[in-house]
């Protein structure tokens, strides 16, 4: 059979399952794709990894004419391209590093009705008018343009060049639906996305940010390449990308990690164009483990097995570090995101986002720096805090941050508490963080005059480090007894809190400053159902098919693919169409490989292979389609009969994430509701529900019992949600009928 898809089905399940090897849609995936073939504008918000490329390619491969996809990096769109290559699609790439007989060739194609995809920077659009006169005449079905938050000067990666975009339709001289897509915008930048593009009434989707499968450590600065020999050493395996602020430190810390016998290569803008390939094509072709950069590295690939992103310092604003840090872990196995933190950064930072002639802009940049330096001075739940900041609620415990990983010991702290607050009082609420904490410790600086010396609370906390009394006030702010007034220098301010302390009206609870491990839980208990030699081999023969075409192994398949094939050990070239993963072109060009080193390995082992998972997994996909792998995961370790802990242990998620996933196989009736929790628990949630649910989960939280979970509510849910689809009448409170 021939790897083009010419002939590819036109329904939208049909092409995930035969084109990309996916069984079932993710979250909003399949009415995003409905929105766009019904000739809808639509802005789509969906994390790094939560296949928002789908959304267009599916409807492009079920339309007749052209698809454009604006994309800001030659990188992305080489990526993207030769990604749906290997799937079978016809795309390609217009841009500068093409000769022009090429570019002629692929504008061939296009008027042939060759290609479905054509990728291209804005840049292209406007700046070549044979080329709009050349799209002017071609069919186009779909405009889809990618990192759409690029367009708005309050997002984090703004690109004049983008704002163009807004006249497509009309540069064009056709009418199409136009989807905007990105993993990261505020309110703002939503607003502006939507403003800028000129959206007609459009459907605006908004995925759930939460990256389930990243765990978010945040540590202090000092001992900083000791903590971080630390880190790298529990993942000397694994793919890895370090950030540093500047270009100079990227290259003293790969040369560093080099020397101390790690695969690590820098890059950089300030590198010759050379350098910079050499370095990108050896870290996505796993030739080097770690890559240390700028942020100029990331945006232009699509790596899935990168196991971890470091910060050795300060991300300006939550957008980048969550865009960054989605770069970890795309394949959906469990990452980790690290970064070293100083208040100091801070204020080096404030120097690079001053944006001269617009006080406006600069305001809010320096706004999204507090915010980010609050997340790192958070004691509470970071990723609460990162899914909060983009407006989307979440419960106070994820399992799977440092401050939710380790106990932290709190203690009565209401004296440090009016140290500090008298402190800002007796300097008048003038100053921030470090002279505040000078003046406490008494400092011999030059900076403290006379006057402020003879005052009372003048060297009171000398008893107390300078990083003691940042993570003392850092914990004050995030209580609300004191709160930072933002700008260029951001000064501490008394709240109404903040004398109800100084009077003796209300104690504090402050906890205290200890060293956080590294080393996260739940390594031990990792998922080793799965075959490791095996998944070796498999791994060898990918690089070794990868480097025949001169392609990243991951391009080929992913490590999660890798691990299915190494689980289920599928013995005949049809049961791959029940490994993720695996289309029909994939199979045509791999199957026979892969079968006869899984066939050779399950006799050298005595194994049986063909194991019956993969048969029950297309059944219950097949006749429910809204789950997923990860989801038939959790209920294989279900009836196992592990408690949901230990399955959450396992498989290195969250226990939140495993209650997610028990509720949705309530929903899909895999599970039975008396199986999780007893009738009167039930009784008590689907009460309160009728009367709370429209308002939200959390206040319907609050008008439970404290000892109930947000899972256990959601599970409830799920169960009368069950009930309704089976047609069972249930009563206000979610009771069947009898």
């Amino acid at each position: 059979m021939s790897d083009n898809l010419t002939d590819s089905p036109k329904k939208p399940q049909e092409i995930l399952s035969d084109v990309f090897g996916y069984a079932a849609f993710r979250g909003n995936q399949e009415a995003i794709i409905d929105s766009i073939v019904g000739k809808k504008d639509t802005l789509v918000l969906m994390p790094t990894g939560g296949g928002k490329s789908l959304c267009y390619q599916i409807p492009a491969l079920m339309a007749s004419g052209l698809t454009l996809v604006i994309s800001p990096l030659i990188a992305l769109m080489k990526d993207q391209v030769e990604s749906l290559r290997q799937n079978g699609v016809n795309a390609a790439f217009i841009n500068s590093t093409q000769e022009y007989a090429e570019q002629e060739e692929i504008l061939r194609q296009v008027k042939q009705g060759g290609v479905k995809l054509l990728y291209m920077a804005p840049e292209r659009l406007f700046s070549d008018t044979s080329f709009v006169a050349f799209l002017k005449k071609q069919p186009i079905s779909l405009v889809a343009i990618d990192e759409a938050h690029c367009i708005s000067q309050w997002g984090h990666d703004f690109r004049p060049e983008y704002r163009k975009l807004g006249t497509l339709k009309a540069l064009l001289q056709q009418e199409f639906p136009v989807m905007a897509l990105t993993a990261t915008a505020d309110k703002l930048t939503r607003q502006d996305i939507l403003e800028k593009l000129k959206l007609d009434d459009p459907k605006v989707f908004i995925s759930s940010f939460n990256r389930e499968n990243i765990q978010y450590h945040v540590v202090p600065k000092n001992q900083q390449y000791d903590r971080l020999l630390q880190f790298l050493n529990e993942q000397r395996e694994e793919s890895g990308i370090i950030y540093c602020l500047s270009r100079k430190s990227t290259e003293q810390l790969a040369e560093r990690l080099v020397l101390d016998g790690f695969s690590a290569k820098p890059y950089h803008a300030g590198l010759d164009v050379q350098q910079k390939n050499e370095s990108q094509d050896a870290f996505i072709k796993d030739d080097v483990k770690i890559i240390v950069a700028t942020i100029a590295f990331g945006m232009g690939i699509d790596k899935s097995n990168v196991r971890y992103v470091i910060h050795m310092d300060l991300p300006k604003n939550i957008e980048g570090y969550y865009q960054e840090t989605g770069r970890a872990g795309r394949d959906g196995l469990p990452s980790k995101a690290l970064l070293f933190y100083s208040y100091g950064d801070v204020a080096r930072l404030r120097y690079f986002i001053a944006i001269e002639g617009n006080e406006e802009q600069t305001r809010i940049m320096s706004n999204k720096l507090e915010t980010m330096a609050r997340f790192c001075e958070t004691t509470s739940c970071r990723r609460q805090f990162l899914l909060r900041y983009f407006d989307e609620d979440f419960p106070d415990q994820c399992g799977a941050c440092d401050t939710c990983l380790n106990t932290v010991k709190t203690f009565d702290g209401t004296v440090i508490a009016q140290l500090a607050l008298s402190a800002v009082a007796r300097l008048n609420q003038r100053f921030g963080t470090s002279y505040v904490i000078d003046f406490l410790r008494g400092s011999r600086s030059q900076k403290i005059k006379q006057p402020e010396r003879n005052l009372k609370t003048f060297g009171k906390g000398a008893h107390l480090s300078k990083h003691e009394w940042k993570h003392y006030i850092s914990a004050l702010v995030s209580q609300n007894y004191l709160e930072m007034e933002t700008g260029m220098y951001p000064v501490l301010k008394l709240t109404d809190k903040s004398w109800k302390v100084l009077k003796g009206e209300e104690k504090v609870k402050l906890s205290y400053l200890q060293h956080v491990s590294l080393h996260t839980s739940g390594d031990e208990g990792a998922d080793k159902a799965y075959e490791q030699a095996l998944y070796n081999q498999l791994s060898q023969l990918r690089k070794e098919l990868a480097i025949a075409q001169d392609l990243p192994p991951y391009m080929i398949l992913s490590d999660a693919t890798l691990k299915e094939l190494a689980t289920y050990l599928p013995l005949q070239e049809e049961q791959l169409y029940g490994i993720s993963g695996f289309g029909r072109v994939k199979v045509n060009r791999y199957g026979g490989a892969i079968i006869r080193l899984i066939q050779n390995y399950c006799v050298e082992h005595n194994l049986s292979g063909n194991r019956s998972q993969i048969a029950r997994t297309k059944r219950v996909r097949r006749e429910a389609p809204g789950l997923s792998d990860t989801h038939l995961d959790t209920l294989q370790y279900f009836r196992k009969g592990l408690p949901i802990k230990d399955i959450a242990g396992r498989r290195l998620l969250t226990v939140t994430t495993i209650e997610s996933h028990m509720a949705r196989l309530i929903q899909y009736g895999e599970i039975k509701i008396e199986e999780v929790m007893s009738q009167q628990l039930l009784d008590t949630i689907t009460a309160k529900s009728s009367q709370y649910l429209d308002q939200g989960l959390k206040p319907l939280k609050e008008n439970l019992p404290e000892e109930i979970t947000y899972g256990q509510i959601r599970m409830a849910i799920a169960h009368v949600e069950y009930l309704k689809k089976q047609g069972v009448q249930t009563s206000p409170e979610g009771k069947a009928d009898r």
